[in-house]
């Protein structure tokens, strides 16, 4: 179904060659004097929408009347269109290497031989829990409080995070170093409430959990019986270390959030742990001093360790069969899909085979494949076109930060020499990492899962004690994403942001290209280094107080009307966003969408104000922001994101930030009797 619907659609890679998928004989979006022949802006709209009640309906109602959600999926939208696009180019990637290996070690034999694995069920049901059976045995053997946290330690090395979460990263205020993490962690929801919670929704989630947990013990080979009580006490340690985690509001203060300490200092709030062991157990030496975010959950937990060793031992299995039950076979992996997929997202019906294992390839082998995507599928001018972009959008942010009537001078300036130092890293990286050392073979993809888990975590490792590579990239290529990375000061966009769909293969508008591009993903990670969290960043990437305490006090104020913004709205039921824990991506978006329209504005499109196909360059430009956020969802799945992500629906990205901006009152002629308008005096404005 999606693969139909995806060709038909089309798709653009902006300034390339040729096109990036096949239109199915479709034309390309050639534009004549009247406009597009094929304009997903002005096609995709649903007219009988009040623009001004609810934009992001109006604006892609007409695209979800006629693509309701398939029953493989939680959501339907632009994301998922473009993902299936990128789905069937690495399809392309894996199938052929899969046929062509080419030498041991290379990257296409990685490629080709992990892809195979993956297809292979007659041996994932051959093999039935054996690549776990040594694990869990080794579990079952645990006798004492050391034993505890020798497994503890091993399964962090193998991708289980188990107790808590360790990890090694720049050090928030010295972001020339790299410094040992060690943070709250070890749940198997994705969210502290979740444990908490007591609506009707949350509780039966819990239930649907616990059965989920039996019925993986059950499959392992565990009588009912016992695998009801494993469950049970799976769920009771869990919902201990969910009560001494802090919220997503509370994580949110990154001051609050960093806690150095001393190794002797760190010892003491855990006396049952010895932590130079410990790390000695994760494969560190010489650690003098650890980050801590939440001392008071590892003080918790130190008392949980007092508890009967045996209590662990279905907690630590668990961790194992979360993590690889889903590789093995068939039963394990419908288990996995019937909880993770259709109790929490809502999906009725698993993906074609053969576009889980390509995803799940991109996943695991993720910069691997971008060699290969990079090398035969991105233009050659790819670095150069999102560049260039991005140096508009800086430019205007710059007279924007000049312009502010609530911003001293002295603090101007800081915010001036911060954006003048964003690093912007577009399309691809320069060098690649060294995969040298990680094996991959067709016999088992619970192995080649191992193997991965492995390699990272030594990647990870390595870099304790060296200067810190600020070249690296934490997002591949094929990725339809991007992100703002505080302690580096910089925005990583993926070459594949290039792609819009809709256009059949010719090229958008500047309208579309600043509303999609500019706005939503440049702008927004631009405006990251200067929301509630990336503002307390300098400009070199330490946490480092820069404000006036007035100005902070402005910043503060204008925040709080934000946050209060969203949290009056109402998703589902009576679950309403939250509004401080999504601060950072509502301000994100909120600068983001302005900077992209004052960067369109310097166009020529912009300059000469005329029609297509009927739509003003302002009122395109709207509208393409709006495509770049055309997305809906199944209940469930909008459920989960309001409990446990910092992003708002989509619907809210739209309309939230679109109220408080005045050309786009103007744009499609808002009256007070519109349910987005605002009084002027009421319209946020931060940045």
């Amino acid at each position: 179904m999606q693969r139909t619907r995806i060709t038909a659609y089309g798709f653009a890679f902006i300034g390339a060659i040729g096109i990036l998928i096949s239109s199915c004989g479709q034309p390309a979006a050639k534009k004549t004097d009247g406009g597009f022949k094929h304009d997903p802006l002005a096609e995709q709209r649903d007219t009988t929408v009040n623009p001004g009640n609810d934009f992001w309906n109006y604006a892609c109602g007409g695209w979800f009347k006629a693509n309701p959600i398939p029953p493989t999926e939680s959501s339907n939208g632009i994301y998922l269109t473009v993902q299936d696009s990128i789905n069937h180019i690495i399809h392309m990637i894996c199938d052929d290497c899969a046929a062509k290996p080419g030498d041991k070690g290379t990257v296409r034999q990685k490629i080709g031989d992990f892809y195979a694995s993956s297809m292979d069920t007659l041996t994932r049901e051959k093999e039935g829990m054996k690549p776990l059976e040594a694990e869990l045995k080794k579990i079952d053997g645990l006798t004492n409080k050391h034993d505890v946290l020798t497994e503890c330690a091993y399964l962090h090395t193998i991708g289980c995070g188990s107790m808590f979460s360790f990890y090694i990263s720049r050090d928030d205020k010295i972001s020339s170093k790299y410094a040992v993490f060690v943070q709250q962690g070890g749940l198997g929801l994705p969210e502290r409430d979740y444990y908490l919670k007591e609506d009707g929704r949350t509780k039966k989630i819990r239930a649907a959990y616990q059965e989920h947990v039996a019925r993986m013990f059950e499959l392992s080979g565990d009588a009912p019986a016992l695998a009801k009580k494993e469950a049970q006490d799976i769920l009771e340690i869990e919902t201990k270390l969910a009560t001494l985690s802090r919220t997503m509001e509370a994580l949110r203060d990154p001051y609050k959030n960093y806690n150095k300490k001393s190794l002797a200092e760190f010892n003491k709030l855990t006396p049952s742990i010895d932590w130079k062991e410990m790390f000695g157990l994760f494969g560190l030496s010489n650690v003098d001093t650890v980050i801590t975010g939440q001392p008071e959950f590892l003080t918790g937990l130190d008392k949980c360790l007092q508890g009967p060793i045996d209590q662990w031992k279905p907690y630590f299995k668990w961790q194992l069969l979360d993590k690889y039950a889903e590789f093995m076979s068939a039963a394990f992996e419908k288990e996995d899909f019937h909880f993770n997929h259709t109790v929490m997202t809502g999906s009725m019906v698993q993906r074609p085979r053969w576009k889980r294992m390509v995803e799940l390839t991109e996943g695991t082998l993720g910069e691997i494949v971008g060699q290969e995507y990079v090398a035969h599928y991105v233009p050659s001018d790819a670095k150069e076109r999102l560049t260039t972009m991005g140096k508009n959008i800086v430019s205007v942010y710059a007279d924007h930060l000049k312009g502010l009537d609530w911003m001293s001078d002295e603090t101007k300036k800081k915010a001036l020499h911060k954006l003048d130092g964003v690093v912007m890293k577009m399309g691809y990286p320069d060098k690649w990492r060294d995969h040298s050392a990680l094996t991959i073979n067709r016999n088992s993809l619970v192995e080649n899962i191992k193997n991965i888990s492995v390699w990272h975590y030594q990647y990870m490792l390595s870099h304790y004690g060296k200067p810190v590579d600020r070249t690296e990239w934490q997002m591949t290529p094929e990725t339809y994403n991007a992100y703002y990375e505080p302690t580096n000061n910089e925005i990583v966009i993926p070459a594949c942001n290039l792609i819009v769909p809709g256009f059949g293969g010719g090229e958008p508008d500047d309208a579309t290209l600043y509303g999609v591009i500019g706005g939503s993903t440049m702008g927004h990670e631009i405006t990251h280094g200067f929301d509630d969290e990336g503002c307390q960043y300098d400009e070199k990437g330490n946490l480092n107080n820069w404000w006036s305490k007035e100005d902070s006090i402005q910043f503060g104020q204008r925040a709080k009307k934000l946050a209060e913004q969203f949290d009056k709205y109402v998703v589902l039921d009576s679950m309403h966003i939250r509004g401080e824990a999504c601060l950072g991506e509502n301000i994100a978006d909120l600068g983001g969408v302005i900077m992209g329209y004052e960067a369109f504005k310097k166009t020529e499109q912009w300059k000469k104000q005329e029609k297509i196909n009927g739509l003003t360059p302002d009122q395109r430009y709207f509208l393409a922001y709006a495509y770049s956020w055309m997305q809906q969802k199944r209940n469930e799945s909008l459920a989960k994101q309001i409990m446990s992500d910092v992003h708002a629906p989509a619907q809210y990205r739209t309309n939230g930030p679109l109220s408080n901006i005045t050309a786009f009152y103007t744009a499609f002629n808002l009256k007070p009797s519109d349910k987005m308008y605002r009084e002027e005096k009421d319209r946020i404005k931060i940045w």
